[in-house]
């Protein structure tokens, strides 16, 4: 009897450890499995003393198209929430510095965890994407990370409408770092000076920069898992997830 094949790549070379999501039968989204995957090898990476910092990557054309929606009902409304909050603050409170390294599109739920991260390089195939509020949803959880980074009224314009928008609009507005015309070559310049700092500084620099962000989970968490669990579970959502796996226009679009 053979088991699942992982759905998460891991390597480790030169300090760094990266992770590649690898789940290409859904474009990356955030399954339960692959949350979990992601948790443990965050985990590791963590108590290995000789990381100095760990790469979050993917694998194919998407880097993450947000949450699994086939896993989007179920008894607990409120576990899908709570898991991609744990796996946020996993990334947040690593004492390894995080880096993004985007070269594909990114959605929804994806956002949180590119938030999460510390550090974050797109490439120019990226594209970007708030789509909660066109299925009846809205960007709750994965605000927690993100609010206190993005300029306000980009923020505002993104949540709402749901547009597309590149890697240079990614960077203005605060959700990545860089945008980079070769993120390889981007990661290489972070990572060398990475290597340069020791991990007890690493550590606690990290903790200066993520103050707001660990702040925003301390008090936030609690309304923003209810708010998206009183969403899913709503009928409205309901249709527009429906509508979003049938691939057809939800009956609200005019």
């Amino acid at each position: 009897m053979t088991s699942e094949a992982p759905l998460l790549r891991r390597s480790t070379a030169d300090a760094v450890t990266t992770l590649e999501l690898d789940s290409p039968h859904n474009r990356n989204a955030l399954s339960t499995r692959l949350m979990a995957e992601l948790t443990r090898a965050l985990a590791d990476a963590a108590a290995d003393p000789d990381v100095r910092a760990i790469v979050l990557g993917h694998t194919g054309r998407v880097f993450c198209a947000g949450a699994d929606l086939s896993e989007a009902t179920g008894d607990d409304p409120t576990v899908g929430p709570r898991g991609l909050v744990a796996l946020q603050r996993a990334i947040v409170d690593c004492p390894k510095p995080v880096i993004a390294r985007l070269d594909g599109h990114v959605r929804a739920g994806g956002l949180g965890l590119v938030g999460a991260c510390d550090l974050a390089v797109a490439g120019p195939d990226c594209t970007f994407a708030f789509t909660e509020a066109r299925l009846g949803l809205a960007p709750a959880v994965i605000s927690l990370p993100l609010r206190p980074k993005l300029e306000p009224r980009a923020a505002a314009r993104y949540y709402l409408t749901g547009e597309t928008f590149d890697s240079a609009e990614a960077a203005r507005i605060g959700l990545v770092t860089e945008a980079a015309d070769d993120t390889g070559a981007a990661l290489k310049t972070i990572l060398d000076a990475l290597r340069l700092c020791s991990p007890q500084g690493l550590a606690e620099s990290k903790q200066l920069a993520n103050a707001a962000v660990r702040e925003s989970f301390d008090r936030h968490t609690e309304e923003l898992v209810a708010q998206s669990a009183r969403l899913f579970g709503s009928e409205e959502a309901q249709e527009g997830m429906r509508a979003f796996l049938a691939k057809r226009p939800a009956r609200w679009v005019r």
